[in-house]
């Protein structure tokens, strides 16, 4: 019955939200309050704010200089660019061709109106370099970019993407749950619950969306996407597979199923709760993108524990025993709490304790010196993998030109302070030029500033700073400095507050979780700090690969903290898993066998969950934005850190060499416990034994 409900609710919230419009958009990463932004508000006072411009570049194929011949025929495509439909009432005069210093290339601006947005901006642009290009001579190279055309190209790259995002991540995840049940039908249950779930958690992110002011872009969606998909599959792993120990001992399996949920539910919503949390400390950031995806993806892991924990028990009672053929449970098959890889790798460990410990923890040090050297910060041309026109059209322009001219930093000021802010701008170092292009009717002056340094560069960013700190002392002006330069910087400062406020607070409320459930003091602790070092081990190593194996220039601004976040939450979502257990095995077996009969046991469907959830942020490079492909890249190598070696290696050995103090002050442990399988006369007493 609460499945039918939750069922009936999930499709009436689908068909009364309906989907999310924004998930193709690019994101949007200037914080509200910066200057940058203040600048852009100012900018609608102007009589051109609703006008945009792009701009024509032309260049030989031949890398020549451009003749007079040439030039006319740039000249000529312009025109036939005026021609398009541009959402203009009436053109003003149009600007002349501007050849460049060196002679090789030319520019020509081409206006159109800033109410052409979406589909109709990308059809608009299209156009425009159709009209371009129609006629003119084969040996000339015409590009046309500008911020609507970067903005049309980088809706294009997202346009479809999120349903790629879907088919492989769906794909991915169908393959490895055969593979993991060796099951031809019982794969099909948990992968069709969480894909619902995920319709459904779009649905729910788009009402959070209205309610909140949250938006959607392309990337918090694919995220999200991710996160219920990989986080789902693992709550259904984790039920599934204590389902099938209950049925070794149970004859009926409704009443294993039932166990199954008691027994698993529990670790299942404590996990759930935590990874919840640690996304909704994102709202604490300043970038539009950081806090949407804290929202919104926390709203999706709520539907996707929801639909695993109402939705697939009643599915999996409904065909019993046999979703499992051909490898069926029957009562009485052996337990995995007393044999099998998982409990000979922990039963060596318990043994070696000490010497297993050291070795692990010097060898995650190791990978964690991959960040040495690490740059934070990608510019606007290298957020993407896709080629794009726009992106290309930059790079040529800047090879001719001004670094600064392709896109000329903006300054607004008073206008009764514009002489001295004139003289400040051109005084200022790093300034190659400074133009007033536009006066408002508000008493609002704006300037055209040329800086020197590459965009999005350590020199543009010490240009926009200078200039900001010569403005400052200009007396009654208000000025104010945007544009695309200013907003790179405002997003990178405000990257790295986000980084310094959040990450505590990550770790507070991992830590607030595990005494809670734990109700222990020495655990949490370590449990947080082998996860806080698996986590900067796999940001070594990614940031490494990142770098040296696929040529990215830089992490993105939202990399590490992204990164941090989901490895720190998603890794104590398995410690989770298997710590519970422990708890569990620790009162009848010990604090040393309890934990190596903890590992037997969890170990195959932690090791299934996290090569799935690996898989699964893998899928993200199927995504146009260079930051997605870095994180799927560190995500995926830190979770099988965790898997592989935190949870099966570290955690164990640490366990055996606190002993029964690892539970205080609860006191699990018993008197006395037996080892955890006969000993060879001769072998030496383990490491640190607990007694």
């Amino acid at each position: 019955m609460v499945a039918l409900i939750v069922t009936i609710a999930a499709i009436g919230l689908v068909g009364g939200v309906g989907a999310n419009d924004a998930a193709e958009s690019s994101p949007s990463s200037v914080p509200t309050d910066a200057e940058s932004a203040r600048a852009s508000a100012l900018l609608e006072q102007f009589p051109d704010a609703d006008v945009a411009s792009t701009i024509l570049v032309a260049t030989r194929a031949d890398g020549g200089t451009l003749t007079p011949q040439d030039l006319a025929a740039v000249d000529e495509a312009r025109g036939r660019m005026l021609t398009v439909d541009r959402g203009l009432d009436a053109d003003s005069p149009a600007a002349p061709v501007i050849p460049s210093p060196d002679g090789q290339a030319a520019i020509a601006p081409v206006q159109l109106s800033t109410a052409e947005t979406g589909l109709g901006l990308s059809d608009t642009v299209t156009e425009l370099r159709d009209a371009a290009r129609d006629g003119a001579p084969a040996d000339l190279v015409l590009q046309v970019t500008g911020g609507p055309a970067f903005g049309a190209d980088i809706a294009n790259s997202f346009s479809g993407a999120n349903f790629v995002l879907l088919g492989v991540t769906a794909l991915v995840v169908a393959v490895l749950l055969i593979v993991t049940y060796r099951s031809p039908v019982l794969w099909l249950i948990p992968l069709a619950v969480i894909g619902f779930g995920d319709r459904v958690a779009s649905s729910v992110g788009t009402a959070v969306a209205e309610l909140t002011g949250l938006s959607f872009d392309g990337s918090t969606s694919g995220i999200t996407s991710v996160l219920v998909f990989g986080a789902g599959t693992n709550y259904a792993l984790l039920l599934i597979s204590r389902y099938r120990e209950e049925l070794r001992r149970e004859a009926d399996h409704r009443v294993a199923l039932r166990l199954a949920v008691r027994r698993a539910g529990p670790a299942i919503l404590a996990s759930n709760a935590t990874v919840v949390l640690a996304l909704l400390t994102l709202l604490l950031g300043t970038l539009p993108s950081t806090r949407s995806l804290g929202g919104l993806a926390a709203a999706g892991l709520v539907v996707a524990a929801i639909f695993v924990l109402f939705v697939l028990p009643p599915l999996l009672a409904l065909f019993g025993r046999k979703l499992f053929w051909p490898f069926v449970p029957r009562v009485g098959d052996p337990e995995p709490t007393d044999k099998g890889v998982f409990f000979r790798i922990a039963s060596g460990v318990s043994r070696r304790p000490g010497r297993t410990a050291v070795v692990s923890i010097v060898a995650l040090a190791v990978c964690a010196l991959g960040l040495i050297g690490t740059s934070v910060g990608l510019s606007q041309t290298q957020q993407f993998r896709v080629e794009a026109e726009a992106v290309t059209g930059i790079d040529t322009l800047a090879e001719h030109f001004p670094a600064g001219q392709s896109d000329p930093t903006v300054v607004i000021a008073r206008t009764d302070a514009a002489p001295a802010v004139q003289d400040a701008l051109d005084a200022t170092p790093g300034v190659v030029s400074a133009t007033e292009s536009a006066a408002s009717t508000t008493g609002l002056t704006e300037w055209a500033v040329v800086l020197d340094g590459e965009p999005a560069s350590d020199a543009a960013f010490d240009a926009v700073r200078a200039v900001r700190g010569e403005l400052s002392a200009v007396p009654n002006a208000d000025a104010v400095v945007g544009g695309s330069d200013a907003e790179a910087l405002d997003t990178a400062d405000a990257a790295q507050r986000d980084r310094l406020v959040i990450i505590p607070v990550i770790l507070a409320v991992v830590l607030a979780v595990l005494f809670l459930l734990l109700r222990s003091v020495a655990a949490p602790l370590i449990l947080v700090a082998t996860t806080v070092l698996s986590t900067v081990a796999a940001l070594g190593v990614g940031s490494w690969a990142s770098q040296t194996v696929f040529g990215f220039p830089a992490l993105g601004d939202n990399v590490p903290l992204f990164a941090f976040l989901f490895l720190v939450a998603l890794g104590v979502d398995y410690t989770i898993f298997l710590v519970t257990r422990a708890r569990e095995e620790t009162p009848q077996h010990g604090t040393r066998t309890g934990i190596v009969r903890a590992v037997a046991s969890t170990g195959a469907v932690i090791t299934s969950a996290g090569i799935v959830l690996a898989a699964v942020f893998a899928v993200l490079g199927v995504l146009p934005l260079i930051l997605l492909t870095q994180l799927g890249i560190i995500v995926g190598i830190g979770i099988l850190l965790d898997t592989f070696v935190v949870r099966t290696v570290v955690i164990p050995a640490l366990f055996t060499l606190v002993g029964p103090r690892i539970w205080w002050p609860t006191a699990l442990d018993p008197e006395s416990e037996e080892p955890a399988e006969p000993e060879d006369p001769g072998t030496p007493t383990h490491e640190g034994a607990h007694r």
